[in-house]
């Protein structure tokens, strides 16, 4: 890992969490089928890890440059993070789609005649985009500090939760009836989507100090929009509310103690 090539290090690590949602998804070829209790705890277990990573791998450091900036320590992040929160509103808006397991009367965004795989395509495109761009923000920032712990903390944490995210997408295909080799597909794509959001993060704010603070931020808020908006709903759907509970706060411990012991 280099400090001075964020490009590289975002390109470099993402790989990771891509193949750690690659195993996930291959759930779907074991010969037995998970049942909804083991994918609502993994969900939660994933939004435990994506919301503390929100504060500890990002809004902190945030704050901490804002203040070595001279700017109102709150300030950067705060606009920051409700900027990137409405961004992933607006696209959940417009953008058509299809979360795994419902029905398509579900879809959201535009009306379209497209067909149920594309728009369960866009779906994790747009889940996905906030954890990529995390990842590919913090190493911009770490090149300004030169230091890297943090950022690999936080793809680490990624890469742990991206391993039940990618079975969460592969397996309730299955179950409609999806074959084996699409629902793979579509598994390991969301972490695919996470590298080319990680290299533009990390490519557009290189060296770019002045606006770091509010770009940590935006990762932030686009993080915990989805987590809200997404992945707690969809855990709690099966009735297994205390099981993903607990495994939120499994998740969140989780992350925090890497990122404190690695950053």
């Amino acid at each position: 890992m280099v400090p001075s090539a964020p490009v590289f290090n975002a390109f470099f690590v993402t790989i990771f969490t891509w193949l750690m949602t690659l195993a996930g998804a291959g759930m779907v070829f074991l010969p037995f089928r998970a049942d909804r209790k083991l994918l609502d705890a993994s969900l939660g277990f994933a939004a435990g890890i994506m919301l503390a990573a929100s504060f500890w791998s990002l809004l902190a450091p945030a704050i901490e440059l804002s203040v070595s900036g001279g700017f109102a320590g709150w300030l950067p992040p705060a606009a920051g993070f409700l900027t990137g929160g409405l961004f992933l509103s607006v696209l959940d808006r417009l953008i058509p789609h299809l979360h795994p397991g419902c029905p398509p009367e579900y879809a959201e965004g535009f009306r379209t005649t497209w067909h149920r795989n594309r728009l369960l395509l866009l779906a994790v495109t747009i889940h996905n985009i906030p954890e990529g761009l995390a990842i590919g923000v913090a190493f911009a920032a770490a090149s300004v500090e030169g230091v890297i712990a943090a950022p690999l903390a936080l793809a680490l944490g990624i890469g742990i939760q991206n391993l039940p995210e990618g079975a969460a997408v592969s397996l309730p295909l299955r179950g409609e009836g999806v074959s084996r080799e699409r629902s793979f597909f579509y598994g390991q794509l969301s972490g695919a989507v996470e590298i080319v959001a990680a290299v533009l993060g990390a490519l557009i704010l290189s060296g770019s100090s002045f606006f770091m603070p509010a770009a940590l931020g935006f990762a932030a808020g686009a993080m915990v929009f989805v987590v809200i908006e997404d992945i707690i709903p969809e855990c709690q759907r099966g009735g297994n509310t205390d099981l993903a509970t607990v495994s939120a706060l499994l998740g969140f411990t989780l992350m925090m103690v890497l990122d404190v012991a690695l950053g």
